[in-house]
């Protein structure tokens, strides 16, 4: 057995424990039985112990509970500032670490990887992680280029059995639906749930991943703004890029100052909406964690295992309805809706009534420069999530097309990080540069 899977019954256990251990709080905690996870019913202690439980948990696990926590920490600042408040430094290092692969097993897979001799290709090798994450680690490194010199290095390796793992996992916290309810009532991560198992396949080849992240360098290269790291070398289970020294956006986040916010989240916008026309590509995993700022003022990117694969570009009625929306032509907007797919083509919709739904989501794009802020976005999930809300009932009327659901949680994500550094920028100019269809404003 792997390493992994040799670990698959205790975290299984820990997993399913965490339903048990809610329900023997909430009994204790309130003295009678809920029969509901309605934020009125649940009480702030019980939210907090079952957030600490649930994070805590996550915190230890590799695989799909990993990756999941990853996703899930982009969104903390829609949650509640007394939930989110103590744990949002234990967030931020789920982003970025997992317990260490021991220093046998990191030698096996390149073993298997790169051949016997595998020392040869280094200069030099450090065993310890620099880095941990969802299905691999990361190692420092000197690689040795064909003319003898070497290259600072970083050197992807993926955990044995990560694959079974990141499925095993995923069904796991498929069933705790209830547990992010209580959380966040609203929140629904099915649709998350399956996407990422959609995509487990493509984050495990490296091979893959270094063909995307070739092709956003190619789509970057002597960008003043955007820095991609070269590749060196792939095979299925490891990666060998350029290393890429700067300061986290988890640091930037924590302990930035205004300017430093305000640019990465002017950089990340700009990377996010322009890299389907440049690259053909949208990177699909926009946590802190992927992105540094560079000395030189550049934004860093790396992990290129998600990806939305789009040759053409963002879709065009994306920036168009956006536009349309912004001058309040309501009809054209339900029409360019219908015409995609996000309204029934034959139930009817109160235009203005949906107009008036969507307007406070295009306020960053509304004036010349936004202040994304956590309780703007709670604010947004506040209003979109309660029942009694006339934005939840009409929402209940909307549909998201499969093709736009990963553009949609990308988008979402990023929002999420915007939110996170609190970043004020000139994002409508962005989208007037780089989103087709999107017409200036007046």
């Amino acid at each position: 057995m792997t390493d992994i899977p040799r670990r698959a019954v205790s975290r299984t256990a820990k997993l399913a424990a965490l339903p048990l251990g809610f329900a023997g709080r909430t009994v204790l905690g309130m003295g009678k039985r809920v029969t509901g996870l309605a934020s009125d019913v649940i009480s702030a202690e019980i939210q907090q112990r079952t957030a600490e439980q649930l994070f805590s948990v996550l915190g230890q696990l590799k695989g799909g509970a990993m990756k999941f926590g990853q996703a899930l920490s982009v969104f903390e600042a829609a949650l509640p500032e007394e939930i989110a408040a103590p744990y949002r430094q234990a967030l931020t290092k789920l982003q970025e670490a997992a317990p260490p692969l021991p220093a046998a097993s990191v030698h096996k897979v390149l073993a298997e990887q790169l051949g016997p001799a595998w020392r040869d290709r280094f200069v030099s090798f450090d065993d310890s992680p620099a880095a941990a994450a969802s299905i691999g680690q990361v190692h420092r490194a000197v690689w040795r280029l064909p003319d003898g010199t070497g290259r600072n290095a970083a050197v992807k390796i993926q955990y044995p059995g990560a694959g079974d793992a990141l499925l095993a996992d995923l069904k796991q916290l498929s069933r705790l639906g209830g547990m992010f309810r209580a959380i966040q009532p609203g929140l629904d991560i099915k649709p998350l749930l399956a996407e990422l198992r959609e995509r487990i396949t493509e984050e495990l080849d490296y091979e893959l991943e270094a063909e995307s992240q070739r092709a956003f360098a190619a789509g970057y290269v002597d960008d003043p703004e955007i820095y991609i790291p070269e590749v060196f070398h792939a095979s299925p289970r490891v990666l060998v890029t350029e290393w890429m020294t700067g300061t986290p956006l988890a640091d930037i986040i924590r302990s930035g100052s205004e300017e430093q916010r305000d640019e990465a989240g002017r950089l990340m916008a700009t990377l996010h909406l322009s890299a389907p026309a440049r690259a053909g590509l949208l990177h699909a995993d926009p946590h802190p964690g992927n992105f540094r700022l560079l000395p030189d003022g550049r934004l860093g990117v790396i992990d290129f295992g998600a990806v939305a694969r789009m040759p053409e570009g963002t879709p065009e009625p994306i920036g168009r309805i956006a536009g349309l929306a912004l001058r309040g032509d309501a009809d054209e907007v339900v029409a360019g809706l219908r015409a995609e797919g996000f309204v029934s083509t034959s139930e009817p919709i109160d235009a203005d009534a949906l107009l008036e739904f969507l307007r406070p989501m295009l306020e960053p794009i509304a004036a010349d420069e936004f202040r994304f802020t956590r309780a703007w976005l709670r604010a947004e999930a506040t209003r979109l999530a309660s029942p009694r809300s006339p934005a939840y009932q009409l929402s209940r009327q909307l549909n998201l097309p499969p093709s736009y659901l990963l553009i949609h949680r990308v988008t979402l994500g990023s929002i999420g990080v915007l939110c996170q550094l609190e970043a004020k920028a000139p994002y409508r100019g962005i989208l007037e540069r780089w989103l087709p269809g999107f017409a200036p404003v007046g």
